[in-house]
């Protein structure tokens, strides 16, 4: 596991952020007894995979999550709760995944080998992906951004498109996941740009993170009060 930032005390400042290869760890999922931090709605989820690497990306995912939050609530990682905030889109408990009260902010994904954990002051989003292939680059980016279509069609080598649509994709997801409205916001509305820099998005700061090879990952924060009229 390797630290992307320190800690999250301060609102403005970054997301902590944890790079977690699922290889790494998978062995000890399979050891008696690793399983018990997670809850029995987990367990239950992790048990429902077909697929053994589903499994153990799974599960390495969530032990991780419970491990951290436990280290900064200063509670026994089976101890940790989860609730849901509030959609911005319909007001209905199903929005961001969040701890009661909201003493940490949190997000978490997870692509291939990789998991992302982000934990932060304020609400933050990150969002790790694999490249996909050229075909699959320029199917998908027909869902984007106008402005983000027009930027990925300009792209000169066919062999660069897949890292500069992952880049682009994941500020938008993890900008998604920050306000809590996923997918529920249509890809096409927020602009984050393909460029080589994110867009300013009002409200909210995107980062492109360190990835693996192969990878792209990115973080939105939401800035506060004072970050806004700097």
């Amino acid at each position: 596991m390797t630290s992307v930032a320190p800690g999250i005390s301060d609102p403005a400042s970054s997301p902590a952020v944890h790079v977690i290869r699922v290889s790494e760890h998978a062995a000890a999922t399979r050891v008696p007894g690793a399983l018990a931090p997670l809850s029995e709605e987990e367990r239950g989820r992790a048990a429902a995979f077909v697929r053994e690497v589903d499994r153990e990306r799974y599960v390495v995912a969530h032990l991780a999550l419970r491990r951290e939050l436990g280290t900064l609530l200063d509670l026994d990682p089976a101890d940790v709760r989860f609730a849901r905030a509030d959609c911005p889109m319909c007001g209905a408990p199903h929005g961001r995944p969040t701890v009661p009260g909201d003493p940490v902010h949190f997000s978490l994904s997870h692509a291939g080998d990789v998991v992302l954990l982000a934990f932060a002051a304020v609400p933050v989003g990150v969002d790790v992906e694999e490249f996909p292939s050229v075909a699959s680059a320029r199917e998908t980016m027909t869902a984007l951004h106008p402005c983000e279509r027009a930027e990925l069609a300009a792209v000169p080598d066919a062999a660069a498109l897949p890292a500069a649509f992952t880049r682009c994709w994941t500020r938008k997801e993890a900008y998604l996941k920050g306000t809590g409205a996923g997918l529920g916001e249509d890809p096409s509305v927020t602009y984050v740009s393909a460029l080589e820099e994110p867009a300013r998005v009002p409200g909210w700061q995107l980062t492109d993170l360190p990835a693996p090879a192969g990878y792209a990952a990115a973080s939105a924060l939401r800035k506060t009060a004072t970050d806004e009229t700097d």
